[in-house]
């Protein structure tokens, strides 16, 4: 039998333990064969006996099957809200927030949150768990360096206060990165933590099929304590919450009931 897509991603199942099938595979299946044939592979056969030999071919899969497109305090209006409106409400019960930044990349986003909460807060008294399937991007989340792309939405006193510039680069400061415990997580294979306060995850479910999405949606609302808030991408909005238990706090914010 020919060595195919479906094929691929089986063995791709049984090395990684990431299931290709819950993308959309057309979507999906375009990235890839652009990365192998660049790689100059002729088919899925050739590019998965090359990932089996080379890590740094399997690190270069995995970044784009995730594709890292993250800058910080992106879409600023949400965030604005996130800061005045949710975090008073959640600190008025509780001073010790339990966060989660789920499927954050690179960093951009669980570090955007540090800085939005040590406007309320000591950066002693948060601690935030960001997590990502993609061992490469968690891995460039703990260096804290991001190019000037990264930067465009963040105000100038953030910047001036939390980065330091160096070449074309900035890195964030070691108070801010200290509050951040990076792990690997599958969202679609993996146990979720319970009593979170605010789980925030962005422009990521859009790569997923509904089936996923659904399965997700509910996962993370019996990861949030009563109350608790889900935030979500601009692009990614709930249009029937309480099928999940959970009902619209303001636009891309939903608290469990």
């Amino acid at each position: 039998m020919a060595y195919d897509y479906e094929q691929f991603t089986k063995d791709i199942y049984r090395k990684t333990g990431i299931n290709l099938s819950l993308y959309k595979e057309a979507q999906m299946k375009r990235r890839l064969t652009s990365l192998y044939e660049k790689k100059g592979y002729s088919d899925f056969k050739d590019f998965f006996t090359a990932i089996e030999k080379e890590s740094k071919l399997l690190n270069e899969f995995l970044d784009r099957m995730t594709i890292n497109v993250t800058e910080f305090y992106r879409n600023e209006k949400r965030w604005a809200v996130l800061q005045e409106k949710i975090f008073p409400r959640l600190l008025a019960h509780n001073k010790r927030l339990k966060i989660w930044s789920a499927a954050c990349s690179t960093g951009e986003e669980p570090y955007t949150i540090a800085m939005v909460l040590s406007n309320y807060l000591n950066l002693s008294e948060m601690a935030i768990k960001a997590t990502d399937i993609d061992e490469n991007a968690i891995a460039k989340a703990k260096l804290g360096v991001y190019p000037e792309r990264s930067m465009n939405e963040i105000p100038p006193e953030i910047k001036h206060k939390y980065f330091t510039k160096e070449g074309d680069f900035y890195k964030i400061s070691p108070q801010i990165k200290s509050r951040i415990s990076f792990q690997k997580h599958n969202l679609l294979a993996d146990q979720y933590e319970s009593n979170h306060d605010l789980i925030v995850c962005r422009n990521v479910m859009i790569y997923f099929t509904e089936e996923a999405k659904e399965e997700i949606y509910h996962n993370f609302s019996s990861a949030l304590r009563p109350g608790g808030i889900l935030f979500v991408g601009s692009t990614e909005q709930i249009f029937n919450p309480a099928k999940y238990g959970l009902e619209t706090e303001d636009t891309f914010f939903y608290r469990k009931k």
